[in-house]
């Protein structure tokens, strides 16, 4: 039996391995570029690399490949060997620091909104020394950046670094202020992971599944989710096998994979890992999702990352759990020991609730796919409305320090800030609203929109700018004040936020229609669609905010904005073109089969003198929807003929044209679909799918 501790990390150039593979001098200097972002000196670029080479050739490497995020959303790598020739028939293993450093992989083919012409070809790879480099099938990987020939961003990490550094930067300058010696922060991410896993042979007998990631058809199950018999049951043997797999290919590469279980929904299941830095935590969510689906090939199953591959069943997500730690490792998110403590955690939290009040559009643009529409608000994940769950004993502190009261819990317990009093409050405090979408959890805020294959780094982008910005605006404020009056003006400020922004709280159930009618009497935003939501990306606020802390200039903002629209609009094409493919060539002709089998036996039985008012309604149950489809495929067909003259206008135009009337065609097919013989029906069927994929 393998000891995890003996190999956990073994295929990544850790410090361990590099303490090993380097000079001891050359490794100090790497530890500061990768602990304190110092740069790395062009002089030791050679040795760096020469030890990176020797380390993943001794793990049986061959190939190098700059490993990169594109505005995809998915990982993209380009493999080099290490061979270089000697002669006709010699070569030499090399590998320099100039390619470490830097590549040029060419890929004219990615998304950039414009940032560059598809026939002007360069785009650049730079290295990312503060995410670990590792061995995966005998290629050396190392992670990158990837820009464009001016330095524009062309990929998803850029940006999410930049962020780190506005974090970084107004969280220092903040905590400074308050009378901390703090000289950097460590932010942290645990990413949630949600997925389905199905036979295989099923799943290659439904094109829909294969092209799109989900179901266009399907009549209900008989049985769904309804009695929780799945949620954190007994894992099948051949699961079970997998999960183990899985898990022994994450801990190689480093990946923290912790807690795996069975999800609501039929065929569904969740792994957890350790919260770790948000770069890292970003890199190793790619590894998870492509070793989960890679993995389960092996044991004869398909792995679904689609937010909504079933309809009537639980789609699935991806939970952000985020927060953020002094160089000293105290969590700011989480109450301390003495009055100072307490303050920090206040003004941390209210920095927050601001930032999300008035960038509900952002939080809700960085979830924003066709996919994940499917799944918010059905009752299975938050809403499209964006609000803040705190709990009931924290939102009653607030309230009081909002109304300057002094607030006494159950057991008279106070602690004292100075100026006013706050109750200590356990790290288990508040219950745990599944109905929230960015809800508070003891010491650190879990975001619940995402979808479960979506890259993280926008959404910690986001999150972590915005939060940026609040503090910045803090610290602004607080540099008037002298010294003796700070604690004051702290309470004074957290006083007005909290005025100014509590409508974003709430503590009620998010998936009920009163709460959409008050969330619109509060003034919050109800972006339904991503064609709702994907047009405020670029709202002069917007550009301002994310010009102002170096994350995305202006250019970058509407590249990306028009990258998601369109990827919308193609998603939702691409849907409709699928679903007509299946219809014409496998669905109709199947229920034309049908139909004339049960017109045969009807005409059979009335020529013997037999009524057969069963087949008849079961043959008028059939034809009356089919006609309806038949004309609302015609019509789907020339639809797709019409070309949007912009970006969104196509969005738009696939919300409010294509969308409505595939799902009225699937709403007839799956009545239909009831009707016919399962003998007959061309599509493993949901019950097929979710009761029988482990037989």
């Amino acid at each position: 039996m393998k000891i995890v501790d003996k190999y956990f990390g073994c295929d990544v150039f850790s410090k361990r391995e590099m303490e090993k593979y380097l000079p001891n001098s050359i490794y100090k200097q790497m530890v500061k570029v990768m602990e304190d972002g110092d740069e790395l000196p062009p002089q030791i670029a050679d040795v760096v690399a020469n030890a990176m080479k020797d380390w993943a050739m001794d793990k049986g490497a061959t190939h190098y490949t700059h490993w990169f995020q594109p505005m995809t959303g998915i990982t993209a790598e380009k493999h080099d060997a290490f061979i270089n020739p000697t002669g006709p028939n010699t070569v030499i293993s090399d590998f320099r620091g100039k390619e470490l450093i830097k590549g040029e992989p060419d890929a004219s083919s990615f998304p950039s909104g414009g940032l560059r012409a598809t026939f002007e070809a360069r785009g650049y790879t730079a290295w990312d020394p503060t995410s670990y480099a590792f061995v995966k099938e005998k290629t050396l990987y190392i992670p990158t950046l990837f820009c464009s020939y001016d330095g524009s961003a062309l990929d998803k990490k850029t940006p999410l670094l930049r962020s780190i550094d506005a974090l970084n930067t107004s969280a220092v300058r903040l905590l400074n202020l308050m009378g901390y010696d703090t000289k950097k922060i460590n932010i942290t991410v645990g990413p949630e992971q949600e997925y389905f896993l199905i036979d295989e042979a099923m799943y290659k007998q439904r094109l829909d599944l294969m092209v799109t990631g989900r179901t266009l058809f399907g009549a209900p199950p008989v049985k769904g989710q309804e009695l929780d018999d799945h949620y954190f049951g007994n894992i099948n043997e051949r699961v079970k096998a997998y999960m183990e797999e899985v898990d022994e290919e994450l801990w190689k590469l480093g990946v923290f994979a912790k807690t795996e279980h069975k999800e609501v929904a039929p065929c569904q299941f969740e792994l957890a890992p350790v919260y770790t830095s948000t770069n890292q935590a970003n890199d190793q969510n790619q590894l998870t999702m492509e070793i989960l689906q890679r993995c389960a090939t092996r044991h004869g199953f398909v792995c679904l990352l689609h937010e909504k591959p079933f309809e009537g069943i639980n789609g699935s997500g991806k939970h952000n759990n985020w927060s953020f730690t002094t160089d000293e490792g105290e969590n700011v998110l989480e109450p301390g020991d003495s009055p100072q403590d307490n303050i920090r955690f206040l003004t941390m939290l209210a920095a927050i609730i601001k930032g999300v009040d008035e960038y509900q559009d952002l939080l809700r643009i960085s979830v924003a796919s066709a996919g994940n529409d499917h799944r918010l608000g059905a009752n299975e994940a938050p809403p499209a409305i964006i609000s803040i769950y705190l709990g009931e004993e924290l939102t009653s502190i607030l309230q009081a320090i909002e109304e300057g009261r002094e607030y006494v819990d159950q057991i008279d317990k106070k602690l004292e800030l100075g100026v006013s009093a706050l109750p200590q409050i356990a790290k288990d405090s508040t219950d745990r609203n599944r109905t929230s979408p960015f809800a508070f959890t003891g010491n650190k805020f879990e975001f619940r929109m995402l979808g479960s294959n979506l890259n993280i780094s926008c959404p910690n982008t986001i999150l972590n700018t915005i939060v940026a910005e609040e503090l910045d605006q803090f610290a602004t404020e607080l540099e008037c004040y002298p010294k003796e009056m700070m604690t004051e003006a702290l309470i004074g400020i957290v006083r007005r936020t909290l005025k100014e922004h509590n409508r974003i709280v709430f503590s009620g159930n998010g998936y009920s229609e009163e709460w959409k009618q008050e969330a619109a009497r509060r003034g919050l935003l109800e972006l339904k669609t991503t064609a709702d939501a994907l047009p405020h990306y670029t709202d002069p606020k917007n550009l301002a905010l994310f010009a102002k802390h170096n994350v995305y200039q202006p250019h970058e903002l509407h590249a990306r904005e028009n990258i998601l629209l369109t990827n919308y609009y193609q998603v939702i094409v691409i849907e409709a073109k699928t679903m007509i493919y299946m219809l014409r060539k496998e669905i109709l002709p199947a229920i034309f089969s049908y139909e004339a089998k049960l017109a045969q036996i009807i005409q059979t039985k009335k020529s013997c003198g037999i009524v057969a008012p069963m087949e008849e309604k079961i043959l008028k149950d059939i034809n009356s929807p089919l006609e309806i489809v038949s004309d609302h495929v015609d019509k789907l067909e020339a639809l797709l003929q019409v070309n949007p003259e912009s970006e969104k206008e196509a969005a738009r135009f696939a919300a409010d044209a294509l969308l409505p009337l595939m799902e009225a065609i699937r709403a007839l097919t799956d009545t239909i679909e009831k009707n016919v013989s399962k003998s007959e029906w061309p599509l493993p069927d949901y019950n097929d799918i979710l009761f029988k994929s482990f037989q």
